[in-house]
């Protein structure tokens, strides 16, 4: 038997809403695939070190974790990171690198076809 998974957080249902309804008048499969990765049970979300972000990236890119970005290892190039959420820690060495942090929203809105986007996980 599976049981649907259905969130309590009455922000994180209405952004999944606004992902897939920018997916289908955008046609950018990007943010359904946001999306279906958030719909996750709490203990499936992502947790992305810095460190990887920093290894998996390069200067000026813009990156994307379908949840919470923490503040473990250094970032030493300038990189945007979009996220659901980030720890103190890591939103002070992203800005410090000359970096960005913005919120799944506001990266939807001023990129709707979601284009040079890198998802991590």
């Amino acid at each position: 038997m599976v049981r649907k998974i259905t969130k309590t957080n009455p922000n994180i249902t209405q952004l999944i809403g606004n992902l897939k309804k920018k997916s289908n008048s955008e046609e950018a499969a990007i943010w359904k695939d946001v999306a279906k990765r958030l719909e996750r049970s709490t203990r499936r979300k992502a947790q992305v070190n810095l460190s990887t972000i920093n290894r998996y990236s390069s200067e000026d890119d813009t990156v994307l974790i379908p949840g919470k970005v923490l503040g473990s290892g250094e970032i030493n190039h300038k990189v945007q990171v979009v996220a659901l959420s980030f720890s103190k820690s890591a939103q002070e060495k992203i800005e410090n690198a000359g970096g960005e942090c913005l919120n799944i929203g506001t990266a939807m809105e001023q990129n709707p076809k979601g284009s040079n986007i890198k998802i991590l996980e």
